[in-house]
């Protein structure tokens, strides 16, 4: 059976794969378009920044739901329900931590001289090739950090991941979760050794995304 660890470790790992598919893309749209209702996207996008976790929670449980659009359609394909499941924690993870990845994506697009891009296109370059090998190297600093934020914040969450996954051990009782359980067993011995392994790998993770950040900052500079 999966340790609450492992499986935040995994869901967190999954969350952040899906999500720079998902939010590089995104991203560079957000940073290089001139489009004026940019910024509606760009509020959609934040919204979990400000509104509690119940509220997300809510509304995701209503529509993972076995009564709930894409619940009713995940069962009618796979015979499974989606809310109370691995699948629908990754599903609420993604939604919740999006802001964390896209909005350092967008910042470090949005960064890129285009004056480069001018050029490049200038010389015959196509949109891809210049994505991939002028602006995607030179955003680099940003996407790593919007990778690390978001493995970070998905490892930590809790109020999403209790509305839609419960408490089931081994299926989405979390590394938070199983922290507020000792504590509400007022096991704070086991609620200290939890979070003492998310406080330590969340500052590894950080601090190295950070440092490699900085390198790549003064690299730039030279």
């Amino acid at each position: 059976m999966t340790s609450p660890l492992l499986l935040s470790l995994k869901l967190a790992a999954v969350v952040s794969v899906l999500l720079l598919a998902l939010g590089l893309p995104l991203g560079y749209w957000l940073g290089s378009t001139r489009w004026r209702g940019r910024f509606l996207i760009e509020a959609l996008v934040g919204l979990p920044l400000v509104l509690p976790p119940t509220v997300l929670g809510f509304y995701l449980l209503v529509a993972l739901g076995s009564h709930g659009p894409l619940g009713a359609a995940w069962i009618r394909w796979t015979g499974h329900t989606l809310a109370f499941t691995f699948t629908g924690l990754v599903i609420g993870s993604i939604l919740y931590s999006l802001p964390f990845a896209v909005q350092p994506f967008a910042a470090s697009f949005a960064a890129v001289d285009r004056s480069l891009l001018s050029a490049a296109a200038t010389l015959g370059a196509s949109q891809w090739r210049a994505f991939r090998t002028i602006s995607l190297p030179l955003a680099l600093p940003g996407v790593l950090t919007g990778l690390a934020l978001s493995f970070a914040h998905t490892l930590g969450e809790f109020g999403v991941v209790l509305m839609i996954g419960g408490n089931i051990e081994g299926v989405t009782r979390t590394a938070s979760i199983s922290i507020f359980d000792s504590v509400q067993a007022l096991n704070y011995r086991a609620a200290n050794h939890a979070a003492i392994v998310l406080l330590a790998v969340s500052f590894v993770l950080l601090a190295v995304i950070y440092g490699i950040n900085r390198r790549a900052l003064r690299w730039g500079m030279r």
